[in-house]
């Protein structure tokens, strides 16, 4: 059943049919194939998922051991199997199929108390990412995603018009922003504030707030601000 080269069998009859696994051609002298001739033909462990590649917007077919696969449909079938994704929680290692996880089910698989953040651990220089519970993490990104919990921080150095201040919210808003440069805030209309920041969290990393706005906070995150009197 195996490929010839001149692409027929043993008996110079029936032409072959190509398909492929994992990347790899191969010829095939029947009309149909199982799954565990398809695992034996790549040299795949027969407890490993199989899946037929389906053109969208179908879903890909899971292909069991003893189930059949017509191959004289048209077009060359192609077959793959599904990588675990790995991914530690606290140094635990987990694995999933699936490509998206939820905050809230990292905390619960890591058994994580309410009163820790979870982190997803970064590569220097760039700052670890906060995940919130109901933040959505791909964790088919190159590499293992390694997640870690730490006890919530309510204390905050942050810097304000180059000068430390301390902050013990999680949030901090516009107003709070200037009362912190000036002192107090003047709710008068010849008077303009801006604010700016950077070296802020994920969430909000840098960029300018308005009247209103909330910002996440982090520890060293820097803001600026001006006041400008219009009269």
């Amino acid at each position: 059943m195996f490929t010839q080269k001149d692409g027929q069998d043993d008996h110079g009859k029936r032409p072959s049919l190509e398909l492929i696994i994992e990347g790899k051609k191969f010829e095939w002298f029947e009309q149909f194939i199982t799954g565990k001739q398809l695992k034996e033909l790549r040299g795949l462990p027969l407890d490993c998922e199989l899946f037929l590649d389906i053109v969208e917007p179908w879903k890909d077919d899971a292909i069991l051991n003893d189930e059949t696969v017509d191959l004289a449909r048209p077009g060359i079938e192609q077959f793959y199997i599904k990588q675990k994704l790995k991914y530690s929680i606290d140094g635990k290692n987990f694995e999933t199929d699936k490509q998206y996880i939820k905050g809230s089910q990292i905390r619960r698989q890591g058994n994580i108390a309410a009163n820790f953040q979870i982190y997803l651990d970064n590569k220097q220089p760039w700052e670890d990412d906060l995940i919130e519970d109901d933040e959505i993490v791909d964790l088919a990104r190159p590499g293992k995603e390694k997640f870690y919990s730490k006890k919530v921080v309510t204390e905050f150095i942050i810097i304000v018009n180059g000068r430390e201040k301390q902050w013990n919210q999680k949030t901090i808003s516009f107003k709070q922003v200037v009362e912190l440069a000036f002192g107090n805030y003047q709710e008068n209309p010849n008077t303009v504030y801006t604010v700016t920041y950077a070296k802020g969290p994920h969430q909000n990393p840098e960029g300018s707030m308005v009247k209103g706005d909330k910002v996440f906070v982090t520890n060293k995150m820097v803001f600026n601000v001006t006041a400008t009197n219009k009269s």
